[in-house]
């Protein structure tokens, strides 16, 4: 009896000692993470992002990966209108760029219901190296519009770079 008291006790400090060594990332979930889509698209969410890992997130429908985070990600957020943001396409999936906190960008899927959105630290992992990853996960969810040139959207004009239009 006593050696199984002590082999009981060594398990639970091993498992104690291993969950102190994984970090957990704080993140807010998006206002629709309850979204059965997301579910999907969460059990889908790649392990590896490049030579990234993924991470613990104590928010329903988000991710990460790096240590500290190179890769937020969260689904369950209200489909953006169109904009001028730039417009880029991996595997079928369209991302508006929002280079604001430029190294960091933050790419919110355009025309799918609900939205996703990466948050990419460039000086740890490319842009592309985490849309690439995302996007077998993130191509689950419904396409509701598509990213167009503003000659295709207006039919006149000289080309445009691309931005989203519905």
């Amino acid at each position: 009896m006593k050696s199984r008291v002590s082999a009981l006790l060594t398990l639970v400090v091993a498992a104690a000692a291993l969950t102190a060594c994984t970090p957990t990332v704080h993140m807010e979930p998006a206002a629709e993470a309850n979204d059965p889509l997301c579910a999907e698209v969460s059990v889908r969410l790649p392990q590896r992002i490049g030579d990234l890992d993924r991470v613990w997130t104590d928010a329903q429908a988000t991710a990460a990966w790096g240590d500290p985070s190179a890769v937020l990600f969260r689904c369950g957020l209200e489909s953006p209108a169109a904009s001028t943001l730039q417009c880029v396409s991996f595997g079928g999936v369209d991302w508006l760029v929002d280079d604001e906190d430029y190294p960091s960008l933050r790419m919110t899927t355009f025309g799918r219901t609900p939205a996703a959105q990466a948050y990419v630290d460039t000086s740890k992992i490319s842009g592309d190296q985490a849309l690439e990853a995302l996007k077998l996960a993130v191509g689950t969810l419904p396409v509701t519009g598509q990213c167009t040139t503003v000659t295709e959207a207006t039919g006149d004009g000289e080309d445009a770079p691309e931005t989203a239009t519905e």
